[in-house]
């Protein structure tokens, strides 16, 4: 019997629909559970770096640290080097008047570890220090240190060698710098020599020919004896000035090669990172900024005679194309400015005087001069920054620490040598620049100063680091050079006995 209108076959057409709808929805359920079902106990293993039998799982680089292992040397050659040093009865040197209340004061103590010299001319290279510091603080304490301690040399992306190499310069030239420059009698050479032979007797050393080593040598003469022989290693300097020198009679023409001559091509930004000088002066907050009165303030030596033993070492300070560079640009900017309104230029050194000196001009300026001296850079580009005044740099062929995680045009005024050296263009170009623009300088400035700084309030350095300080700076530097290394160590290996390939790492 037909019904008599549409209702029926409506509601069956519906009832219909809603089946299949329910028995699909239930299909594509069960076919997704049997589907991870499936997969979960059937997984397809995909190939990974970590899983490959070509590529060691030693050789990865990780992104949040970088393991490091430190070689075995005697104490004697790191921190056994201050209890010789504090020992002396004294230091007749410039600054030495520094560090004469503590060598009193440690006379009545015993201490594991003694501290870093106070006096300037040593300070300033203190990086040493602090970098063996951290490392050596125990590792429930190294919390914010990027670089991981590892104990077996196979985990480590890199190997650091603890050889405090600038107070072991730096103490042969206080006590007998006449011989600095010869290997008899030279303890410091003794020191360089025993350090080099240890290292490449190692098996690290022998797997990679140095190339993951790490030295640091911020002093410009340290382990000026052996430089040579570890220019693969990756190098932390302070710039590479110390090592841009021309012998006198190769930048001749004549083509003939010394021993002791430093090629261009034994340092390299690809391998090698430029880090702080540790600064002298206090760290001035921006809520603590006054008043500025002076325009541009300089204190230093208008001649550039530091020490005398820099004389056999830069006889020819030369940049790539020739120009003698450093104390002849200071002295000239020296005659231009120093009867200039609005401009301090002072004579003198940061020791006990000439720091409060320092600390009062530098405070009281807008700009701080800072012209290429001995080498390209120097101490008071740092005391600058912490000082908030805006360093004014003239040095052609400066290398800055942290470039690329730093950008110093935010901060700093960058001259040509050229511009510079014209009558009154200095003053005036320092003049345009509006109040806001100096404010803004200054406000990047203080961003920047936690990264230059090295020390981290505990005794002997030991003990955590500022997370954002100079220490962990250094180590990220160096793990940005980790592939182009690893690579060089790979290709090393496979390289036929007896074939010689000329190194050619010279980066501009």
């Amino acid at each position: 019997m037909a019904p008599k209108n549409g209702f029926f076959t409506s509601t069956t057409a519906s009832t219909s629909l809603t089946s299949i709808f329910l028995l699909f929805t239930f299909l594509f359920t069960l076919s997704l559970f049997l589907f991870f079902l499936i997969g979960s106990s059937h997984h397809i293993d995909y190939p990974s770096l970590s899983s490959s039998p070509l590529i060691s799982q030693n050789h990865l680089i990780t992104l949040d640290s970088i393991k490091v292992y430190v070689s075995e040397l005697p104490r004697s050659l790191n921190y056994g080097l201050l209890d010789k040093y504090w020992s002396f009865d004294s230091d007749s040197r410039l600054g030495s008047d520094a560090d004469r209340e503590i060598r009193s004061s440690l006379s009545h103590k015993t201490l594991e570890i003694l501290p870093y010299p106070e006096n300037p001319l040593i300070k300033q290279y203190s990086a040493e220090y602090w970098i063996l510091g951290d490392l050596s603080t125990p590792l429930e304490e190294r919390t914010t240190s990027f670089a991981k301690r590892v104990f077996d040399v196979e985990e480590a992306d890199v190997v650091f060698v603890p050889f405090f190499a600038t107070v072991s310069a730096e103490m042969q030239l206080g006590m007998a710098k006449g011989v600095f420059r010869k290997k008899i009698g030279n303890e410091d050479y003794e020191r360089q020599r025993k350090v080099v032979d240890l290292v490449k007797k190692s098996k690290a050393w022998k797997r990679s020919g140095g190339r993951d080593h790490v030295f640091v040598l911020t002093d410009p003469v340290a382990m000026w004896h052996v430089r040579a022989e570890i220019a693969p290693a990756i190098l932390l300097v302070v710039d590479f000035g110390g090592w841009y020198r021309l012998d006198s009679k190769s930048s001749g023409g004549g083509g003939n090669s010394s021993s002791d001559l430093i090629q261009h091509t034994q340092v390299s930004l690809l391998k090698d990172v430029i880090i702080p000088y540790s600064h002298l002066l206090p760290r001035l907050h921006l809520s603590e900024n006054k008043n500025r009165d002076t325009l541009l303030y300089f204190k230093g030596a208008k001649h550039r005679h530091r020490k005398a033993y820099l004389v056999f070492v830069y006889t020819h300070i030369l940049d790539l194309n020739g120009r003698q560079m450093g104390g002849l640009v200071r002295e000239k900017l020296w005659d231009l400015l120093v009867d200039k309104p609005g401009v301090i230029m002072e004579e003198g050194f940061p020791n006990a005087t000439g720091r409060e000196q320092s600390i009062k001009g530098m405070r009281s300026s807008e700009f701080c001069l800072n012209p290429a001296g001995d080498t390209p850079t120097s101490c008071r580009l740092f005391d600058a920054i912490q000082s908030l005044c805006i360093p004014v740099i003239v040095s052609d062929n400066i290398e800055l620490p942290f470039e690329g995680m730093v950008d110093y045009s935010e901060f700093s005024v960058f001259v040509a040598v050229s511009d510079a050296l014209k009558p009154n263009w200095l003053v005036s170009h320092l003049r345009s620049f509006s109040r806001e623009q100096k404010d803004k300088f200054r406000r990047k400035m203080a961003e920047a100063q936690p990264i230059f700084q090295y020390e981290n309030g505990h005794y002997g350095g030991i003990g955590p680091i500022p997370e954002d300080g100079a220490v962990n700076h250094i180590w990220r530097k160096v793990h940005q050079k980790l592939p182009l290394i690893k690579e060089a160590i790979v290709r090393e290996k496979r390289r036929p006995p007896g074939v010689s390939i000329p190194r050619r790492c010279h980066c501009t």
